[in-house]
């Protein structure tokens, strides 16, 4: 049968620190009690890039999202994600 965790009050992080180092979490849970669990609020990893586009395509693209009252960055996102996803 497996322990029941109890968690201390820790005083500060280093304490927490030496709990979490010197505890065998197999002494107190089963490969079974894992569940899946999901994240719906996380953002996806962005990743900046450079792309050459002619000065009148990105002056369009800044007036069209002026119009829209949006980013002209994220108007080229969105657009990219109708094309791509």
């Amino acid at each position: 049968m497996k322990k029941e965790l109890i968690l201390p009050k820790f005083r500060n992080e280093q304490e927490e620190w030496s709990f979490w180092d010197n505890i065998n979490l197999a002494d107190y849970y089963e490969p079974s009690d894992a569940r899946r669990i999901v994240f719906p609020n996380l953002k996806p990893t962005t990743r900046s890039i450079s792309i050459r586009m002619p000065e009148f395509l990105i002056d369009r693209i800044k007036e069209r999202a002026n119009k829209l009252n949006v980013p002209y960055q994220s108007l080229i996102k969105i657009e990219l994600k109708k094309v791509f996803l």
